[in-house]
């Protein structure tokens, strides 16, 4: 069983995506939270293995709240829920350390398959709001910062390759036409990549790999062209 907990200020929301999940026999809701300090508490107390957390909530908000999380409970995944596709706020969350973005408004199909995505340790988000990140993470670290050529010592090329398609906002299967591999083989090099880096998952691999300048801004998009119009639940891996 999947264990979800729901944090968000709205009643009927939390009520909305309590009936989508216990339908599933696979998903048990464990607890509920009005706002980001309760959420902590509801984490700590039930530790869940996914938490959908929306990022505006009044007092303790859900960045704020997605950052003690992680922190916290290492093996509790948070999936940032918002109303507004690209919303600069709910990004914030990412960076916190939240394993995925959802829209409110999504389907259930692509709730349930975002939960399940980063219940496995994968993360649910496309390239439309992979590249969005890029463009508000890319200036993070100064082009003479001597960390920038050194971080990725320890991957090999073909991982290193890898790192830098993922940084783009290719998918899985992208990469793999990209470099002649199949999906399992691509999915092998991205689990090694995120080991040696002790990254939680494909949203730090992206903001790694341009805090440390293996790629920049005039290239985030190029190879995920067309993808533009990509819900922004995608689970990736």
């Amino acid at each position: 069983m999947i264990r979800v907990a729901i944090a968000d200020d709205q009643a009927l929301v939390r009520m909305g995506f309590r009936m989508v999940l216990e339908a599933q026999p696979d998903i048990e809701v464990v607890g509920e939270a009005s706002d980001g300090s309760e959420a902590i508490e509801v984490a700590q107390r039930e530790r869940p293995d996914v938490m959908l957390m929306d990022v505006r909530m009044p007092g303790t908000d859900g960045i704020a709240a997605t950052a003690e999380i992680v922190t916290l409970l290492p093996r509790t995944r948070v999936l940032v829920l918002t109303t507004f596709d690209l919303d600069e706020y709910a990004f914030g969350g990412l960076r916190a350390g939240a394993s995925g973005f959802l829209l409110k408004d999504a389907h259930p199909d692509e709730l349930l398959s975002a939960i399940r995505a980063i219940a496995a340790g994968d993360a649910a988000i496309s390239p439309r709001v992979t590249r969005r990140m890029l463009e508000l993470f890319g200036g993070a670290l100064p082009s003479d910062d001597p960390a920038r050529g050194d971080a990725a010592a320890a991957l090999t090329p073909r991982e290193r390759e890898i790192l830098v398609a993922i940084g783009r906002g290719l998918s899985n299967s992208e990469i793999g036409a990209l470099f002649f591999l199949t999906e399992s083989t691509v999915k092998t090099h991205v689990g090694r990549v995120l080991a040696k880096l002790n990254l939680r998952d494909r949203v730090q691999a992206v903001i790694f790999a341009y805090e440390h300048g293996l790629v920049n801004g005039g290239n985030g998009g190029n190879g995920a062209a067309g993808h533009g119009t990509q819900g922004p639940a995608t689970p990736a891996s």
